[in-house]
């Protein structure tokens, strides 16, 4: 259809999980758009219109404090899949800069930024955004126990257990990433995705595994085929998500064009076309969840919980055992120039501190004013600080980060009380075990003690791992920007750690470390992002438009 410009009264309106301005890892985003123009197109096919956008203009200041006003072009919701679940879900919004700064530009042949916004494997809808960076994530009961509503509402904001101020109300991504990419001259789209604790009239649920990786796949495909209509290079991909939504992204980026997914993409009517991306940002991936458990205990498994109490240590060190039988099968080897080689159990807590504790903590420790560094040593003794670097012990780094978030086991709970069951859960049951050591000692009153006979295939489905050491994938990302906060006990360190090692091993690019002393969420160098976006993918400039 023709793109129709109708005048109307401009709006100032909130972007984003918070009005005016977000504030993410100390860096303040503002906010404020306005519209002066609108069309809508009723084409239900999956091609993509050109003419049905709304104009707006936002105002972001970026990560010096400099405010660029940008107008850009705005579709919305628009449907991916051929033969949808539900729509509210599986549709995306494309935001699309034609001027910056009073400047046309040209956005034809830019990045893509994929955001996706999911937290804790919820459901995630841009159904009700008004703007770029304006995706909702939410939907139901956060911890794995929906209510019996038909099905949950995109207008929901429960807060998740890894929910805090860097992040959405499930835990997701804010809107950081959209904001800096639009005024950069890039082209944003954000995909909604199916979620857990998404429930129909039958009470089955439709929205767990592996129904969101699916449709980040779908919507990748939808991009791709429309290559020549909608804006922006489709060879340039880049996807971006913070904890489960981390994990997606990584899972997008490591298996491109799998053909494990192909009958669930053919289910939901996805694009004929290829679902790999170029690039792949992750943010605290929650993932491996098979192996998260043991890993966890590893990591954490002597630090109290909040309440003072320490977790079954019998539990932890059988759990602690399971990890070092699985990091030993993986003969992962430290990073290049790191001087480590195979990485087991045993070696594991050098590696990290050596490789990201220490210097995360000297990065941290010498952009402080002379004086806030002498006062943060002499508030943290642990540290020692010579030559212009931080020293510490693995012990003591544990001490520092204090009382760890999860119980044990974190992730397949024996009470099937964990976000991670329902993400296994199928048809109208809600919750399931996925690993043979939960099954064992279920404390539900289960009659069988064994995980169910689909849950191999859907684990295989959910972990990049999968695809990048049992089943390499020559179609994966080549390119990977991973972190994580050093205080972020909602999995353990080793997991994004033993991602950028298989990677690296693999020779793919890894631009991977940790945020001293930050939590869940944490994205303190969102402008370093948007610049490693432009180098990975050869990018120089938004072109002026003529």
């Amino acid at each position: 259809m023709k793109h129709r410009a109708i005048k109307r009264r401009n709006v100032v309106i909130g972007i984003g999980a918070t009005a005016g301005v977000a504030a993410i890892g100390g860096i303040a985003l503002n906010a404020s758009a306005s519209t002066d123009s609108s069309s809508a197109s009723g084409d239900d096919t999956l091609v993509f219109d050109p003419e049905a956008y709304t104009k707006l203009t936002t105002t972001v200041t970026d990560t010096e404090g400099t405010e660029h006003s940008v107008t850009y072009h705005f579709w919305k919701a628009i449907t991916y899949v051929s033969k949808p679940v539900d729509e509210t879900y599986q549709s995306l919004n494309v935001s699309v800069p034609v001027e910056i700064d009073g400047t046309a530009v040209d956005a034809s042949d830019a990045p893509i930024l994929f955001a996706n916004s999911v937290g804790g494997y919820m459901p995630s809808s841009v159904a009700d955004a008004t703007g770029v960076g304006g995706a909702s994530a939410g939907g139901g009961a956060p911890s794995g126990a929906p209510t019996a509503s038909s099905s949950a509402s995109p207008s929901a904001s429960a807060s998740a257990p890894g929910a805090n101020g860097n992040t959405n109300a499930t835990g997701g991504a804010m809107n950081t990433n959209q904001l800096l990419a639009l005024a950069a001259g890039y082209v944003v789209v954000e995909p909604g995705a199916r979620g857990r604790t998404l429930k129909n009239s039958a009470g089955e649920y439709y929205g767990t595994a592996p129904a969101a990786i699916v449709d980040l796949k779908a919507a990748v495909r939808y991009v791709k085929s429309n290559k020549g209509r909608i804006p922006g290079n489709v060879e340039r991909i880049v996807s971006a998500g913070t904890s489960a939504g981390g994990a997606l992204s990584s899972l997008l980026g490591a298996s491109g064009d799998s053909p494990i997914y192909d009958k669930y993409l053919k289910e939901i009517g996805a694009a004929d076309a290829s679902d790999a991306i170029f690039a792949t940002g992750a943010w605290c991936p929650i993932t491996d969840l098979e192996h998260a458990d043991g890993a966890y205990e590893w990591n954490w498994g002597t630090n109290d919980l909040s309440t003072g109490k320490q977790v079954d240590q019998t539990v932890s060190k059988e759990l602690q055992s399971q990890f070092a039988e699985y990091q030993a099968k993986l003969k992962l080897r430290g990073l290049k120039g790191s001087g480590f080689g195979t990485l087991t159990a045993r070696n594991y807590d050098d590696y990290l501190v050596t490789q990201y504790l220490e210097p995360s903590a000297t990065t941290y420790l010498a952009a402080l004013s002379d004086s806030a560094r002498e006062t943060y040593l002499a508030a943290n003794t642990f540290i020692t600080w010579k030559n212009g670097k931080a020293g510490f012990t693995w012990a003591d780094f544990l001490t520092h980060v204090g009382a760890r978030k999860k119980d044990a086991p974190s992730f397949d709970a024996w009470d099937l009380s964990a976000g991670e069951n329902n993400e296994f859960g199928a048809g109208t049951t809600l919750s399931r075990h996925f690993t043979a050591y939960g099954a064992k000692n279920d404390s539900t009153g289960l009659s069988t003690q064994r995980v169910a006979s689909d849950i191999p295939e859907k684990l295989d489905l959910m972990n990049p791992m999968y695809h990048l050491v049992e089943k390499v994938n020559g179609k994966r990302s080549k390119h990977w920007w991973i972190r994580l906060g050093t205080k972020d006990s909602d999995t353990s360190l080793t997991v994004s750690a033993n991602l950028a090692a298989r990677l690296d091993n693999l020779g793919d690019d890894v631009n991977h470390l940790y945020y001293w002393d930050q939590g869940h969420g944490a994205n303190t160098d969102p402008g370093d992002f948007i610049t490693w976006i432009a180098k990975v993918t050869g990018y120089k400039k938004a072109k002026n438009s003529k």
